[in-house]
């Protein structure tokens, strides 16, 4: 089809799409119904699992793993934008990516403990392929979009993904907790009808619901995986494929990623606000992200449910309470970056999310786990897509964007390595999460800190 002219409405609106592709991710494996699922798979109250030849914590385990998954992000992610840049296709790892991700969650749908290491695989490809394809989604804003575009319509593309993954998340939700309504088997054995007591039936269908609950949980994954790849191809159909170089890739080439990122770093020393932007952004978006990936897990082990349905579906309705505050708070967010600037709103922000990490350390009933939910959405959907925007609008005139969100993505992904790392290890040590959560309140800290160091004007 014929190439769309930049800032043209028809290309803003195929770009943010790719949200509302790729955020069931997000909400269904990354935050609701794989924790969920995961926590479901250990019966007792000491929750171990044995996993490359050590004894694991639970929550620390999936923690460490992701940890390592951001790592390896990080180490390639370079590499592919290198070589992006330098063939101009990077539609094809954006895809690529996009298709690794589906089938991971897809995968999900075989996970237990008794194979957990081809289970963590498949965890392990849907983390990757979602934050492998941002690497080239985010590097396509300044190419798409002119500057006074960006902050709008990257705050609509997370709006569009908290829409799209609410949607599926509801259907979801349905099945997981009316299952025999979809047709997922309930019945209890003809034995235990005939020969047991009213207390035992009870029991065995209680059991027999939870089985099928279970059940519809990996349907579930089947269908993230499946409305990721397909809403995608209308963003692979407008998206332009890249600037053609007409090179092919050889040997020489493939490590120009890191040879960019140092031409990056080295331009940074040139370009004092962007520098002590990426600096805070460093540090903030550690706390941030760590504290989006574990949030249902920390609900899940230190809230005091009154019982396993209630915990299940008290889980559920905070996190359609984070889902739909985030529309609202991104919304508001790019209004307050118009008015009072976006470093001062992001400032704001970070304050707000800080008080939060105190809060949490003395989070006890499912009342406070719903308040703090309903903060967190305010201040996720603002900080990620005004984080984003003030990154892209801080650059210099350049061609070269994927190298720059590369640097972005990497510093990122560092950041989260980082983060989850500390909160796995003050988790498997401390045995409570709630002595991690509170130490993530430092970084905030340093974050605004480093955020009023940040120049105004250029």
């Amino acid at each position: 089809m014929e190439q769309l002219q930049k800032g043209s409405n028809k290309l803003l609106n195929a770009w943010a799409f790719y949200d509302w592709a790729n955020s069931v991710y997000t909400l269904t494996i990354a935050s609701s119904i794989f924790p969920i699922f995961y926590s479901a798979l250990f019966i007792s109250e000491v929750k171990k699992v044995s996993a490359f030849g050590f004894e694991f914590k639970s929550t620390a385990l999936i923690t460490f793993v992701t940890a390592f998954t951001f790592l390896v992000v990080a180490v390639i992610s370079p590499i592919l934008s290198g070589i992006a840049d330098y063939v101009g296709n990077k539609k094809s790892f954006m895809k690529f990516f996009c298709y690794v991700g589906g089938l991971g969650c897809i995968g999900l749908y075989w996970f237990s403990l008794d194979r957990i290491h081809l289970s963590l695989l498949f965890y392990f490809m849907g983390l990757i392929g979602y934050w492998g394809s941002l690497v080239f989604y985010n590097s396509y804003l300044p190419d798409i979009a002119f500057p006074e575009q960006q902050d709008k319509i990257s705050a609509k593309g997370f709006s569009l993904g908290y829409i799209g993954s609410v949607l599926l998340l509801i259907l979801n939700l349905a099945m997981v907790m009316n299952p025999e309504f979809f047709g997922f088997n309930i019945a209890i054995a003809p034995e235990i009808l005939a020969t047991g007591t009213e207390i035992e039936i009870e029991a065995a269908s209680e059991a027999a619901k939870n089985a099928a609950s279970i059940e519809a949980m990996r349907v579930a994954f089947i269908t993230v995986g499946l409305w990721w790849i397909l809403f995608s191809q209308y963003t692979f159909y407008i998206l332009p494929k890249g600037v053609s170089n007409g090179h092919k890739v050889t040997k020489s080439i493939v490590f120009n990623g890191f040879k960019e990122l140092r031409s990056v770093w080295k331009a940074l020393t040139n370009n004092l606000r962007l520098k002590r932007y990426l600096g805070a952004f460093f540090v903030f978006s550690m706390a941030v992200q760590t504290i989006m990936l574990v949030a249902v897990y920390f609900g899940e082990e230190e809230i005091a449910w009154n019982d396993g349905e209630g915990k299940t579906m008290g889980l559920i309705i905070s996190i359609l309470i984070i889902q739909l505050v985030a529309v609202v708070g991104a919304i508001l967010t790019s209004r307050a970056s118009a008015k009072f600037g976006n470093i001062n709103t992001l400032i704001a922000v970070n304050f707000i999310w800080m008080g939060l990490c105190f809060y949490a350390y003395f989070m006890v009933t499912p009342l406070d786990f719903y308040i703090a939910a309903g903060f967190v959405g305010f201040v996720m959907g603002g900080i990620q897509s005004l984080a984003r925007s003030t990154y892209s609008k801080f650059l210099p005139e350049t061609k070269d964007t994927t190298s720059y969100f590369s640097f972005y993505d990497v510093a990122e992904k560092i950041g989260i390595v980082i983060g989850m790392v500390i909160f796995a290890t003050i988790d498997q040590i401390t045995g409570s999460m709630r002595n991690a959560i509170l130490f993530l309140f430092i970084f905030f800290l340093i974050g605004i800190v480093l955020l009023f160091r940040v120049p105004r004007r250029e």
